[in-house]
């Protein structure tokens, strides 16, 4: 028997990891990336260059040797920037002190989150589909995953109703998302009080993901620890990555109650020691200077937006209006296609990346994500093809 035989025997790999779904995403991913040509529609990354004031305060940190660890917390500095930020945005207060750690990424401080507040056997609410790290994060922790259905009927919005169905003795959190990865949607204030309305009558915790707070479209976004009674309530995570076009930096934050935060800490400094210094110095410009960037960045994105929407329904890909984020969820049943296959042949036949929407839940089925955080020109090339494709497909399913 071959050594790695005898590892698979004994079991090598552990049980929880096995137990992990496969990454949808990874699947396109990987095939795209063997193709030529491929317009991808798929990553949600910015296509914009990190803004240049935020490039020169990183290289200005270098050549000035801030390269040592810097606090677990973080920067000083930056924390108190970005307490400074929320309460300027928000009105939510923070101690940069003591309630404010600065992650790598919202990834790390998700899985930092839950390892802190999770037990085995824990049960977490999280609206279904929804960014694909979710479940994963809960299941690591050894909770169960809960999937609480959206729908196109209410803009994929979360209802107190369906959340109420679905709590038990053993419901500890609930995890929000908005504004949406894959969706699009927001949650808007008067839905999130009435959320809040259920962790308050059952004593609940939130964990809330607002990576996304910066990209709105006609609405205003509402941090949900804003909200009455709901503060020391809430695990909020932001970060730098979407509104900064900073994701290679890997950077954002956790902002809690003390008791929350040091749980978190405890996590944090034995995964991560620190956020790299480098990205900290170049987030500390970015909340300071950062704002027209990030203004410019959002009204084309809203160009986009506003392209990619009207084009999709026009193809018959019937999708509602994403207010958030840079992502269309339309339906694909009119092609008479599963959203696996109208991804994979899309790809093959027009060279165009989408990810089906099945890769983000069970309730995601039926749709693609389409991520038009690509230049406008390449836009309209993507959804001419696009629109080829569904129109042969929808002319075969007749």
């Amino acid at each position: 028997m071959r050594d790695d035989e005898k590892l698979t025997h004994r079991g090598a790999i552990s049980q929880h990891v096995q137990a992990l779904p496969a990454s949808g995403i990874r699947k396109f991913f990987d095939l795209a990336a063997s193709m030529d040509d491929i317009i991808s529609l798929g990553v949600g990354e910015p296509d914009f260059v990190t803004p240049d004031g935020i490039r020169q305060a990183a290289i200005r940190s270098i050549e000035d040797g801030y390269t040592h660890y810097t606090s677990n917390f973080g920067l000083i500095e930056l924390r108190q920037a970005i307490a400074q930020h929320l309460y300027r945005r928000y009105g939510v207060e923070y101690d940069p002190a003591t309630e404010v750690i600065v992650t790598t990424g919202v990834s790390e401080a998700l899985n930092v989150a839950m390892q802190a507040l999770i037990d085995a056997g824990d049960e977490v609410l999280c609206a279904d589909p929804s960014y694909v790290a979710y479940q994963p994060s809960v299941m690591l922790a050894g909770g169960s995953f809960i999937p609480v259905p959206t729908s196109a009927d209410h803009d994929f919005k979360v209802l107190p109703k369906d959340l109420e169905d679905r709590i038990t003795p053993r419901t500890k959190a609930i995890l929000i998302g908005y504004p949406s990865n894959p969706t699009g949607a927001v949650m808007e204030r008067d839905d999130l009080l009435a959320v809040a309305e259920v962790v308050e009558r059952h004593n609940l915790f939130v964990i809330s993901d607002e990576i996304y707070d910066r990209l709105v479209y006609g609405v205003e976004h509402t941090c949900f620890a804003s909200l009455p009674g709901m503060r020391d309530r809430t695990l909020l995570m932001g970060g730098f990555s979407k509104a900064y076009a900073m994701t290679g930096w890997r950077l954002a934050y956790t902002c809690a109650r003390v008791d929350v935060t040091e749980a978190m800490m405890r996590v944090h400094q034995y995964i991560m020691m620190s956020a790299p210094t480098t990205s900290q110095y170049a987030a500390l410009e970015a909340l300071r200077n950062g704002e027209e960037d990030v203004r410019g960045m959002v009204a084309e994105y809203d160009r986009r937006r506003q392209l990619t929407l009207r084009e999709l329904n026009a193809m018959g890909l019937t999708c509602f209006e994403p207010r958030g984020a840079f992502y269309c969820f339309p339906s694909v049943r009119t092609t008479g296609l599963s959203d696996e296959a109208f991804s994979e042949k899309l790809l093959m036949e027009e060279k165009v990346a989408v990810v089906p929407g099945s890769a983000f839940g069970q309730f995601g089925v039926g749709h693609v994500r389409v991520c038009y955080a690509e230049s406008y020109e390449v836009l309209e090339e993507a959804l001419r093809r696009m629109r080829r494709f569904v129109e042969r497909h929808q002319l075969a399913a007749k």
